[in-house]
């Protein structure tokens, strides 16, 4: 019997995108949850509510320019070992 390998080629990731404002700590920041191809095609993007309490999302970026949008965005800088992230296995 063959045994099945990780075809880790289409698998999907999980990335979280907070959208902020560093001027007005006022706002609440915007949480966005992208479904991503391996070379970064972005398959679908869902508003979160409120942020999940298990480490669920393999990336998780940043932008603190004041964006409403990922459209808007031009820059956005990653954030490492990051509580929602989940812990990288070796």
């Amino acid at each position: 019997m063959a045994t099945k390998t990780k075809n880790t080629k289409n698998k999907a990731r999980k990335i979280l995108c907070i959208l902020s404002d560093r001027l007005n700590r006022q706002k609440k920041p915007l949480n966005l949850e992208l479904l991503c191809k391996p070379d970064g095609t972005i398959l679908k993007e869902t508003r979160l509510k409120r942020l999940p309490t298990e480490p669920c999302y393999e990336e998780v970026w940043q932008n603190d320019d004041g964006k409403s949008s990922l459209d808007t965005c031009t820059s956005m800088s990653r954030l490492y070992r990051h509580a929602l992230e989940k812990p990288v296995k070796r």
